[in-house]
């Protein structure tokens, strides 16, 4: 059996196939393992994450991926969010022993940066959400922004606190997300179950979470080939035959698994099922862009592991001295690294490489007083203009589920049907949802997908009328 490519889909469907008995050739055309997820050297040896990537304690398949793996160890949990205004007053939110959807409120009320009316509006808001189980009935078809300001909802509310945390967890504007995405992401984080929302965060490099993926294949006697290019995927009588890589070698196998963007499995596959169901529509669904922009200060500006900025163009700084597994380098004689993180980047996608740092400095020293005097001694920023696919309204008409309908060819990826958007959970999801098709198809049905946590105090009652 195959896998096509090494990113979070292609390698939770391998490693659980594995885990099944099943031998597994993974291909992957970079030179490690990751895909978007990934690490990789800087000329000068330093290694950086292309994009600070975190899960939740709602995110329970890429949990049980972690543990599979052998990764588990790796990732730091945090149960406090920090926010920092434009005057560089900083506000958290955290759980407390009030029963969900409540237990969050205490926290709450003291958010700085909101003022009665707009914390009352969202608290209705939310309260919304909760009471219809995370499923109120005029969501459907709407925007996220339409939705919000059908429910009453401040500009003030929308801007620093709804698109905030929104825009990073779709990676999507409000006026082009479907509601029902944003909707799920307030009911699974934040409502449902007190530790939903905990951020988890890898202590390590992202490329060092996948040797267990290696291992996993490989000590079951599997293969990982990287640096392996599929040209076109073959195929004969209706059915899955083999693949053509880029050096000429043709692969023939009982079956595959595609994980790979949308739009190179279009360029990959017969000239003549592109235009086919479930393909014909993957033309159809839009991307949207990420930059992460990375500093290295000669001293310690920030203390917290982590900052959400309040009106501003960076959403997220991390701070990788602290999290980042690299002790040493929080120290002030060693100075301090910063992983700053902007989703939706629509508009820095044309600004040039010293625009966005120059940006991005500016931002950084609005909200870090230390900043100010601090030298900045290098910086770099990675743009992935395509770096998922957009939750807009109507994007999961497109999205195809893992089963084809062709024997022996089945499709991972955080694009395909997964009930999420385009998150690491939502890629984990979708490969085991198509490791799950391909057993079935086999004769020998496994279950390899998680529940959700389960819902707790009152949601608990309201998820179930």
């Amino acid at each position: 059996m195959i896998v096509i490519g090494g990113g979070l889909a292609g390698l939770s469907a391998a490693t659980a196939l594995a885990d099944a008995g099943v031998r597994v050739i993974l291909l992957e055309k970079r030179p490690y393992l990751g895909g978007r997820a990934t690490s990789y050297a800087l000329p000068d040896g330093s290694h950086i994450d292309n994009c600070q990537h975190v899960t939740l304690g709602c995110c329970t398949n890429l949990a049980d991926f972690y543990r599979r793996v052998g990764a588990e160890s790796k990732i730091r949990h945090y149960d406090r969010l920090f926010f920092a205004d434009k005057a560089g007053r900083v506000s958290s939110i955290y759980s407390s022993p009030l029963p969900p959807p409540f237990h969050m409120g205490i926290s709450f009320l003291r958010f700085s940066a909101l003022a009665y009316r707009d914390k009352r509006a969202i608290a209705e808001g939310m309260l919304r959400i909760a009471r219809a189980g995370g499923k109120p009935s005029d969501s459907d078809g709407a925007t996220m922004l339409d939705w919000l300001r059908h429910d009453g909802q401040t500009e003030v509310a929308i801007a620093r606190f709804w698109r905030v945390v929104l825009v990073s967890a779709l990676n999507e504007e409000l006026e082009r997300t479907d509601a029902r995405y944003g909707i799920d992401v307030f009911w699974k984080a934040f409502l449902a179950n007190r530790r939903g929302y905990v951020v988890g965060i890898p202590s390590v490099p992202l490329g060092e979470l996948y040797s267990g993926c290696r291992q996993a294949v490989e000590g079951r006697g599997g293969e990982v080939r990287t640096r392996a290019t599929v040209r076109s995927i073959q195929f004969a009588n209706g059915a899955f035959r083999s693949l053509l890589l880029d050096d000429g070698t043709e692969m023939r196998a009982d079956a595959c698994i595609a994980a790979v963007p949308h739009d190179l499995l279009l360029e990959i596959l017969p000239e003549e099922m592109r235009e086919r169901p479930p393909f014909a529509n993957l033309r159809k669904l839009r991307t949207s862009p990420i930059t992460g922009v990375h500093l290295w200060y000669d001293r310690k500006v920030l203390d917290k592991p982590f900052l959400t900025l309040l009106d501003h163009t960076v959403q997220w700084i991390f701070n990788k001295s602290l999290t980042g597994g690299n002790a040493e380098s929080s120290g002030n004689e060693l100075g301090q690294y910063l992983q700053l993180v902007i989703s939706a980047s629509y508009e820095l996608v044309a600004r040039t490489r010293q625009e966005i740092i120059d940006l991005c400095v500016k931002e950084v020293q609005e909200v870090l007083p230390l900043a100010r005097d601090a030298q900045l001694r290098k910086a770099t920023v990675v743009k992935e203009v395509h770096a998922t696919f957009s939750p807009e309204v109507g994007s999961d008409a497109w999205r195809p589920a893992q089963e084809t309908g062709i024997p022996g060819f089945f499709l991972a990826g955080d694009w395909t049907q997964t009930g999420w958007p385009a998150t690491m959970e939502g890629a984990v999801r979708s490969g085991y949802l198509a490791a799950e098709a391909l057993l079935n198809f086999a004769g020998t049905p496994k279950k390899f997908t998680v529940a959700d946590l389960p819902a707790e105090g009152f949601c608990e009652r309201w998820a179930k009328e």
